[in-house]
């Protein structure tokens, strides 16, 4: 099956963090079973990850030889049957730099925990594999009852939506991002049901086959018919006290609702003061709000909150502040009193589709860089520095 994303993609543009991709010389049966067993678990709610056969770990393109394809492929549906729930990747063979690869997609298991072999043979023991970093390794005591705790928890935006069918995605828009993202994915050579698997926004036998909540929220005109308040809310303030006020709500697919909001507030928000500055011929330029920092936590704050809760991302534009709100506050490790370090790292996502999605539109990075790109704009405007607000019991997430 075709995959939306393509090699060079994979290989040299870092569209897809480190941590999800596992590049392998040669086909070794015992280490692919581990790592789809890892990938499968998606203990971090990544979503999943690529195993690249004919690359090794320097990213140089070794390939596989031509006849060898057909039987690797049916191979790796032996070790799929070998996982304890059987386990299917999507498997796509490609030629790059004139060479064969085979491309492996693994996304996050809709039956987890998952259990491989330790060794491929008559007697072996089943194992727990999860990734750490870069790498495959089995969970140890603790993690291995946090990823039991997890035993079919699939993350709201990779679940199905039964209230849904597969006329509420929307072939245009599928066009569009395909377009956005430069894939090779060639709508027009596939049958509807076809593109939807390949995106992997769809599920379940064609018969009844139903839309994930990731499709809707990126593939529908109206994803607020089957998902709770998906949309993004705008407040702009004009007094101190809050009677005289504008509102705007931005609704439709969520991509599209992040470029107009940013849009709007662009337009109608930041103001560009011009200096002259004596003895040098460039003026310097500052401005109310700088938008990089405001464009980082808008999309953030949509990659990030739950949308099984009932409220909107808020913008509140007051007369000297941009507070961006959304609902629930950040997940574990991060808490009030870490937010605001120097270092903040998190590498558990709540949202294991959407941060794909838009990374595949270069909206976000997804690689905990978000609170330093805000830090960084602020201080280089000349603003004065971000603060990230959350409660004991992470009700909310506010960075203002």
């Amino acid at each position: 099956m075709p995959l939306p994303i393509n090699a060079k993609q994979l290989i040299e543009e870092h569209l897809i963090e480190s941590e999800r991709i596992e590049l392998k010389e040669g086909f070794n049966p015992e280490a692919i079973i581990h790592t789809m067993c890892a990938f499968a678990n998606d203990f971090n709610n990544w979503g999943g990850g690529y195993i690249i056969i004919g690359v090794d770990d320097k990213k140089r393109i070794i390939g596989i030889i031509e006849t060898q394809i057909d039987s690797i492929m049916k191979k790796i549906v032996e070790l799929s049957n070998k996982i304890q729930l059987p386990y299917y990747p999507i498997v796509e063979p490609t030629k790059y730099n004139k060479k064969n690869i085979l491309i492996l997609y693994c996304p996050g298991g809709p039956a987890r925990p998952y259990k491989a072999p330790q060794e491929l043979g008559s007697r072996f023991e089943y194992k727990y594999y999860i990734r750490h970093s870069a790498s495959t390794v089995i969970a140890n005591r603790d993690e291995e009852k946090e990823l039991i705790s997890m035993s079919n928890q699939i993350p709201y935006d990779d679940q199905i939506n039964q209230k849904a069918s597969l006329s509420d995605l929307n072939l245009r828009l599928i066009k569009s991002y395909l377009h956005d993202i430069n894939s090779k994915l060639d709508a027009n050579l596939l049958s509807f049901n076809e593109l939807c698997r390949s995106l992997n926004i769809v599920e379940g036998p064609n018969e009844m086959i139903k839309p994930k909540n990731i499709g809707l929220l990126f593939f529908s005109n109206e994803p607020e018919r089957y998902i709770r308040t998906p949309w993004i809310e705008i407040t702009v303030f004009q007094d101190k006290i809050g009677d005289k006020f504008r509102e705007e709500k931005f609704l439709g697919p969520i991509q599209n609702q992040i470029i107009s909001a940013l849009q709007y507030i662009k337009n109608t928000v930041i103001q560009e003061q011009v200096i002259k500055v004596p003895n040098k011929a460039q003026a310097v330029r500052f401005f109310s709000y700088p938008y990089t920092a405001i464009e980082e936590a808008l999309v953030n704050a949509v990659y990030h909150k739950s949308y099984e809760i009932d409220a909107p991302i808020e913008v509140r534009i007051e007369l000297d502040r941009i507070d961006i709100i959304s609902y629930p506050g950040p997940l574990p490790p991060l808490n009030k009193d870490n937010i605001n370090d120097a270092i903040v790292i998190s590498k558990r996502y709540r949202n294991r589709r959407i941060g794909d999605f838009l990374k595949e539109l270069k909206l976000t990075e997804g690689k905990n860089t978000g609170f330093r790109k805000i830090r960084n704009a602020m201080e280089v405007n000349g603003s004065p520095a971000p603060i990230f607000i959350t409660d004991d019991e992470r009700v909310q997430f506010i960075t203002s």
